[in-house]
């Protein structure tokens, strides 16, 4: 799983653990690695920065040899400035892209040819709503994340004939992290998206039956305006 942050990234590590899989975690940096590996017992830690080609291929290289071939890839890393078009830099522009949508095709690239020759493997994109729709605030997020969606959508295409289960997860709302409840002490419990649901959502994309395959699934609060 690459992106493991305190809300949805060590959700889907405890789900997946909970379900039996042995679970990497990628991130870029240490200490979180091993926050989410004291909170999560038997996932393994990898320093990684995705949007690196040769860490990316070192690092699924020492998996594979730990663990042995994914058969699972969540894609939860994230990253973007929330700023308008006039305020964003070509530097903040380019950074998101190169997380959310270069780092999604070089994790991706890494371990389908083991899904190909097995017949089958999942791909999981957290992706966000800014992916359908962009925000005052989102010039630089939402592009990466609508190229994030369009490549998971040509992936899909291509792979599902091939017994690849490539489906994005549209997160749509605030997710409940301690960050999130500070900035909005008002809001209920309830109005916040909950990593677990979301974690939830994952494992039922992952383990659909062939026969009726989801690409695109939105996971808001029950209360969320859209």
């Amino acid at each position: 799983m690459a992106g493991v942050g305190p809300g949805n990234g060590l959700a889907l590590a405890r789900r997946f653990a909970a379900g039996g899989y042995q679970v990497a975690i990628l991130g870029r940096e240490q200490a979180k690695l091993e926050a989410a590996s004291a909170e999560v017992a038997g996932v393994e830690g990898y320093v990684c920065d995705v949007t690196d080609p040769i860490a990316v291929a070192r690092t699924f290289s020492a998996i594979k040899e730990a663990l042995g071939e994914t058969d699972v890839l969540l894609f939860n890393a994230g990253s973007g400035v929330f700023k308008s078009v006039e305020e964003i830099s070509p530097e903040d522009f380019e950074s998101a892209w190169r997380v959310n949508a270069y780092g999604a095709l070089l994790c991706s690239q890494a371990v389908l040819p083991a899904m190909k020759a097995r017949g089958s493997g999942a791909i999981i994109f957290t992706g966000a709503t800014a992916s359908l729709r962009g925000g005052k605030a989102t010039a630089a997020f939402a592009p990466a994340k609508a190229a994030q969606r369009s490549l998971a959508q040509s992936m899909a295409r291509a792979m599902w004939p091939k017994g690849i289960h490539v489906a994005v997860i549209i997160v749509d709302g605030a997710v409940d992290l301690p960050r999130t409840r500070a900035a909005m002490p008002d809001k209920a419990a309830d109005f916040f998206v909950a990593p677990a649901g979301v974690a939830e959502t994952a494992w039922f994309l992952v383990h659909q039956d062939r026969r009726a395959w989801s690409f695109e699934v939105e996971a808001r609060p029950f209360g969320e305006t859209w």
